[in-house]
């Protein structure tokens, strides 16, 4: 009898071995569960992998529809050629869609489209110098629509012939005299987009661009370089004696930089630039009377200015230290300064300069004859 028992339990034994290799074998998935008895916390869990499977899913599908796209023209650059035209550059063939400057005003435009070139001509010409953002909505051969947008500065065809005529390195908070330099116009024009440099400043040398600003011959136009007051304005219109500030005249134009960083130094190289690049007029300015100039920013600009003709030493070549203006005798007075010799040639050397007397500062005026003894 307990023979024929174990041998039931065997056999019973096996027969369920057998069933369960059956199952594995048949694919059961070991991960398998019945919805009934899934927690709260496995039903959040296994919402959340399907939300971000298909959000995965959707931007597989985004990626896909840009790529049966193709990839999206680019703006390569844009210039202004006149007072009425400008041209700007496509990576690819584009359709132009439309046009907005940012000037204030209604204009006309006519626009040329030819292959990944788009010109636009205005009907009414732009003020000399003046600065814009061009707006541009264009699509491209794979059907991308994008609006690209570019700063422009309007061509300036009417600058004056001017010389730099005075300048002042010192400052005084106390009295509120602060350095300037003095133009004198020798033509009639527009200082619209002339940049004014100042070497000591390596990191960013231009120190002032004008606006559009007309001006006539035998005027004087002073930049002071740094604000003290309120006062100081900058004058664009009609009235000349709108600014107040100490300096100030009332029979030239007076422009202020902001801010009262220090700019111009006791030595230093000056000069005033047009929008291609031709230099207007220049000074080197040195304490001492060395070899060469011991800042390689000062040997850059004495080399540019003496291959664009504008400032050379007494025998034709490149200028040092010894070839500049001597402002030594400056010292810390901000009633002395570096003034052009009115009455004599501009041979663009350090022979055209002298150092005035004692409260012989003239900003927006004649230069004082005094000099220095």
């Amino acid at each position: 009898m307990k023979k024929c028992l174990n041998f039931r339990f065997i056999g019973l034994l096996l027969i369920l071995l057998m069933m369960i290799f059956s199952c594995s074998d048949a694919g059961i998935d070991p991960d398998y569960f019945d919805p009934e008895t899934e927690t709260e916390t496995e039903r959040n869990i296994n919402e959340e992998e399907n939300e971000e499977d298909e959000e995965q899913e959707d931007a597989e599908d985004e990626e896909d529809e840009e790529d049966a796209l193709g990839p999206s023209a680019e703006l390569i650059g844009g210039i202004v050629v006149s007072g009425t035209q400008m041209v700007f550059a496509f990576s690819s063939e584009v359709i132009f869609l439309s046009v907005s400057l940012s000037l204030g005003l209604e204009l006309e435009t006519e626009v040329r489209v030819e292959g990944n070139f788009i010109t636009v001509v205005l009907e009414e010409e732009i003020e000399p110098g003046l600065r814009f953002t061009a707006e541009l909505e264009v699509e491209d051969e794979w059907g991308n629509v994008f609006i690209e947008k570019i700063d422009l500065i309007s061509k300036n065809n009417r600058v004056p012939q001017l010389r730099i005529n005075e300048l002042r390195t010192e400052h005084d908070s106390s009295s509120g005299r602060v350095e300037f330099i003095e133009f004198y116009m020798l033509t009639e024009g527009n200082l619209g987009g002339l940049q004014v440099f100042i070497e000591s400043n390596p990191s960013q040398p231009i120190v002032y661009e004008f606006s559009p600003i007309e001006v006539n011959p035998g005027e004087y136009v002073v930049l002071h370089l740094r604000t003290l007051s309120d006062e100081s304005v900058d004058e664009y219109g009609d009235d000349l004696g709108e600014s107040g500030g100490v300096g100030s005249s009332a029979t030239a134009r007076d422009f202020w930089i902001p801010g009262s960083t220090k700019l111009l130094r006791k030595t230093d190289i000056v000069y005033v630039m047009d929008q291609d690049g031709n230099v207007l007029s220049a000074v080197m300015i040195s304490e001492t009377q060395d070899s060469f100039w011991d800042k390689d920013y000062f040997i850059k600009a004495a080399g540019f200015l003496h291959d664009r003709g504008a400032w050379t030493c007494a025998e034709g070549g490149i200028a040092g230290p010894a070839d500049a203006v001597s402002s030594a005798d400056i010292r810390t007075s901000t009633t002395r300064s570096i003034s052009r010799d009115e009455t004599a040639e501009n041979t663009k050397t350090a022979a055209d300069w002298y150092i005035t007397a004692n409260s012989g500062a003239t900003p927006g005026l004649p230069n004082n004859p005094s000099r220095l003894q």
